[in-house]
């Protein structure tokens, strides 16, 4: 494999909860963190701060378990979410700013200019706090890409040590995000992560194009959690990187189908039979032509083994069964 170049930023604590219907207690969320430490991942955003008490004590507990990986708090641009962060002990913060002229007009009803100076006063107060501080750009892919580059290299010269495109409603597809991330990576001179949401079925393809174009992190939820359609499932992403593009990731794969059954059971989210790479089907089989393929040969119907994300091969006694 190459050598290791894309870092893997896990936000299953943060956009993972704001999943409708789930809610973890501070205990539950330290045990994922823990989990996700031993998966290998550099980056895991624990939460928002700002958010409540109970949140602050999630994120304490994380800070404090002396894991390996970089522990971030998302912020909006705001010093009391900044201080908030702060309170916890996190390592970095990962600084949201709305960037579209969607977001600009109806939710915050600033103008560009206004946001420009708010959201670089507010990673200039992080930079002086000893934060590392990743700016992201919320709905980047319907921001009007002068005003995109304009702020991202803005908030580089201000001193971010990175900065995110994020796909906020998963408009993007591979050939948009070859074009966008392949601009930025030759505009800032910091890594440059992609952020992308599944509400057209296409967060992985296009986290993988980002990445063939440039950017150096991924943003990735266990078993693709988060608002609406969800993000980028963690398991599908590091998988095809490693298999089709030979990039290899901090994350042990073997350790993939754990995971994803760990947060199963902690947000009492089933997750599908026929899921990609973690589900129960995965690797199971029911037709006797494809039962007496792999009885035979394995590869026949398998494009790996499930050993290597840690599942187990399933044969399917059904109405299909038979020999070829």
């Amino acid at each position: 494999m190459k050598k290791r170049a894309v870092k893997v930023l896990d936000t299953t604590l943060r956009d993972g909860e704001q999943t409708p219907g789930v809610a973890l207690a501070p205990e539950q969320k330290l045990e994922v963190a823990r989990a996700l430490d031993d998966l290998g991942v550099d980056i895991i955003e624990a939460g928002a701060a700002i958010t409540s008490e109970g949140e602050r004590k999630a994120i304490k507990l994380i800070s404090k378990a002396g894991l390996d990986a970089e522990i971030c708090s998302f912020v909006r641009a705001l010093r009391s979410d900044v201080d908030a962060a702060l309170a916890c002990d996190v390592d970095s913060v990962h600084l949201v700013v709305p960037t579209s002229d969607i977001h600009l007009k109806h939710k915050l009803k600033k103008s560009r200019q206004e946001i420009k100076q708010i959201s670089l006063d507010a990673a200039r107060y992080a930079l002086d706090h000893g934060l590392v501080v990743e700016f992201s750009a919320e709905d980047a892919t319907r921001t009007d890409p002068t005003f995109l580059h304009e702020l991202l290299s803005a908030a580089v010269k201000e001193g971010a040590q990175r900065v995110c495109a994020c796909d906020t409603v998963g408009v993007l597809t591979p050939e948009k995000a070859s074009k966008l991330f392949s601009e930025l990576a030759k505009i800032v001179q910091v890594p440059v992560a992609a952020h992308c949401h599944d509400d057209f079925g296409m967060a992985t393809a296009n986290t993988l194009a980002a990445i063939q174009a440039g950017a150096q992190e991924v943003h990735v939820s266990v078993n693709g959690l988060g608002e609406r359609g969800g993000n980028a499932a963690l398991e599908e992403v590091v998988l095809a990187l490693a298999h089709f593009h030979g990039i290899k990731t901090g994350v042990k794969l073997n350790k993939l189908y754990d995971i994803s059954k760990l947060v199963e059971r902690h947000t009492g989210l089933p997750v599908s039979p026929t899921k990609a790479v973690v589900g129960e089907n995965a690797f199971a089989h029911e037709a006797g032509i494809h039962t007496h393929g792999v009885l035979t040969y394995p590869p026949t119907y398998e494009p790996i083994s499930p050993e290597v994300v840690g599942h187990h091969r399933k044969l399917v006694f059904g109405k299909h069964v038979g020999s070829h």
